[in-house]
């Protein structure tokens, strides 16, 4: 959904977008089909085995089928795309951070994108779904090249967030459906995207710097909120 929000800041619709991601794991594979539903092809799909591509976009649930099943955890051999990278895995790798796209989405390991490679990027949007995918001065590069960069404490706080949801149904011994878990989930974090997004622009800085602010902000608040209030 964080990746809907941005699409909307940049005026791009997600009907239509093409994406790339980086890693078919928990994170990449619900962000790829949850992208898929929202109308985007995604045209690459990367893990450490190797990786498929599909101008057309791929078939999201077929592929995370084959993952499951006869690719024994893997992408590579999918019919449904051709094979990245001559079958090499760093090279599928390198290829996918470098394809044409509007969404690319680095679910898989850190320090990914690095100066070495980020001036390859050649995608509008990236939304970070692994940890740290990115190095500082490759976020530099990316921001400094006008690619919107969603940081990973801003894009992948939805699993954090339900597992505080998990908490609260267990202490309240009440448990709520699955509509009102993504409701509750979708306006934490589209509030979330807002208020960094206006930090950002009021402070004249990137996305990520903007959270880092907002973080270190509520710290000290509650520092100081502890101090009056032993």
């Amino acid at each position: 959904m964080i990746a809907k929000l941005a699409a909307k800041q940049k005026h791009m619709s997600l009907e239509g977008a093409t994406v790339a991601v980086q890693g078919f794991g928990n994170v990449g594979s619900a962000a790829a089909k949850w992208l898929a539903r929202e109308g985007c092809r995604v045209i690459a799909v990367t893990d450490v085995k190797g990786g498929v591509y599909n101008s057309k976009g791929l078939d999201t649930e077929a592929l995370l089928n084959y993952r499951n099943g006869a690719g024994g955890g893997f992408v590579i051999g999918f019919k449904g795309g051709e094979a990245m990278g001559n079958g090499n895995a760093k090279l599928a790798n390198a290829e996918l951070l470098a394809l044409p796209c509007d969404i690319l989405v680095p679910a898989a390991l850190g320090n990914q994108i690095t100066t070495a490679n980020a001036a390859q990027v050649k995608a509008k949007i990236v939304v970070e779904g692994a940890n740290g995918p990115t190095t500082p001065e490759a976020s530099e590069i990316l921001c400094d090249k006008g690619v919107f960069v969603i940081p990973d404490l801003l894009a992948n706080i939805g699993g954090v967030i339900v597992s505080y949801f998990e908490w609260v149904q267990n202490i309240e011994s009440f448990f709520w459906e699955e509509e009102e878990i993504n409701d509750r989930l979708t306006r934490i974090m589209t509030n979330a995207f807002t208020e960094v997004l206006e930090t950002s622009q009021a402070e004249k800085t990137d996305m990520r710097t903007a959270a880092y602010m907002l973080a270190v902000r509520r710290v000290v608040s509650a520092m100081s909120t502890r101090g009056i209030y032993p």
